[in-house]
């Protein structure tokens, strides 16, 4: 089997775009994988284009070697536009494999320790403003399934933090904790906000409504930083979606920086790099959660290696997308009663694109809002779940 063509397929998704690789071979199997980055998209779409003028040719089941030497012979190293190019390419060559085999991807690492996998909500508060619309949102969310929530109550706040605004931080907090009562899961994202001092303040001052952790406290570039806020912390740290690849798992694991790594497989390097960084933090007893604010084939992924990794401990979903999402794949993704997602059976990742849904949703250019915009992950009010809710099997 060669590989014949590496495209791009680009998709509006509101808070950015999706862009899926598609590898077609000689023998009319194709993989497909995610290459979506929080903004850049162009940037990765010409890094993928290079890619695949290296790998056209060669023999789609020879994973390792082909992503090593492509690592290798690229000048600069890492980043997120080299990484996700890299990643997403990796992704649809497990695809592409996995269907050659006719198996769904987990069996390739192993096959499965369970058939589901904890799941926490991002995304469930889209729309809300005052602690009030926090936690109806949070109810609500609750309602259907899930048993974890994870947001940033931390509006545009940059490096610091005054006391008028925590108060209105904690007053969300409280909120949605006493609406949703103790057994519902909280996780606390920082997006890399905060230095030092104001993080570990924040830390101390959250750990009265019992968090699983306290995400990115401050800005993902300093590690130095990030250790002396896990030393302080009464809460959990955890952190990682801004990392590449083993080089910077290493040192994090080394000097106690994290309780949870998140690694995304869309940017950190693909499923072999996550499974290898999970065996790294199985040796530090830390906890596996990676990255997953995106699209149906980094979902699906993930969940592959959520079937197989012992140490996976929690998968991000997005609670409520576009409307569309249900239309330009056919991923249907099942939540149990329990608050767990199960993992699918199909073969290879077990997604197919719908090309013509895809159409009529093309590029639409989408600034980031963490810094400009105090309320800055709102999507269009006719936007819907893509999975099925409450679901017992």
């Amino acid at each position: 089997m060669k590989i014949t063509s590496v495209d791009t397929i680009v998709v509006d998704f509101y808070r950015t775009n999706l862009v899926i690789v598609r590898v077609s071979t000689d023998e009319g199997i194709t993989g497909l994988g995610e290459a979506t980055l929080e903004g850049k998209e162009r940037a990765v779409q010409g890094a993928i284009a290079e890619l695949a003028e290296a790998v056209t040719g060669l023999d789609p089941t020879r994973i390792s070697g082909t992503i090593h030497e492509l690592a290798r012979d690229w000048y600069w190293r890492g980043g997120p536009v080299i990484m996700t190019a890299l990643s997403s390419l990796e992704m649809a060559l497990w695809d592409i494999t996995a269907r050659d085999l006719g198996v769904p991807v987990s069996r390739l690492f192993g096959g499965s320790t369970r058939d589901r996998v904890r799941a926490y909500a991002n995304g469930w508060f889209s729309g809300a403003a005052t602690p009030e619309d926090y936690a109806a949102a949070a109810a609500r969310t609750v309602a259907t399934g899930f048993r974890g929530l994870k947001w940033d109550p931390f509006e545009n706040y940059d490096l610091v933090i005054n006391s008028r605004q925590l108060d209105r931080v904690l007053a969300q907090i409280d909120a949605v904790r006493s609406a949703v009562g103790p057994d519902v899961e909280l996780f606390i994202e920082g997006h890399g906000r905060f230095d030092v001092h104001h993080a570990i303040k924040v830390a101390r001052e959250i750990a009265q409504f019992d968090p699983v952790w306290f995400e990115e406290p401050c800005p993902p570039d300093n590690l130095d930083a990030l250790v002396d806020v896990r030393r302080a912390s009464p809460v959990p740290i955890a952190a990682g979606e801004r990392w590449f690849g083993r080089q910077a798992f290493v040192p994090a694991l080394a000097r106690q920086a994290v309780d949870f790594v998140q690694p995304d497989v869309t940017h950190a390097g693909g499923l072999a790099e996550l499974a290898f960084i999970s065996t790294l933090a199985a040796t530090s007893y830390v906890g596996f959660a990676p990255h997953n604010p995106s699209g149906p084939l980094s979902t699906a992924a993930t969940l592959q290696l959520g079937a197989t990794l012992p140490n996976f401990r929690y998968l991000e979903i997005m609670a409520t997308d576009v409307p569309w999402r249900p239309d330009i794949t056919d991923e249907r993704l099942i939540l149990t009663a329990d608050g767990d997602l199960l993992v699918p059976a199909g073969v290879g990742l077990g997604v197919e694109l719908d090309l013509d849904e895809i159409a009529r949703h093309p590029f639409t250019p989408h600034p980031m809002r963490l810094f400009d915009d105090a309320v800055y992950d709102i999507r269009p009010h006719d936007e819907r779940s893509f999975f099925n809710l409450g679901a017992d099997e």
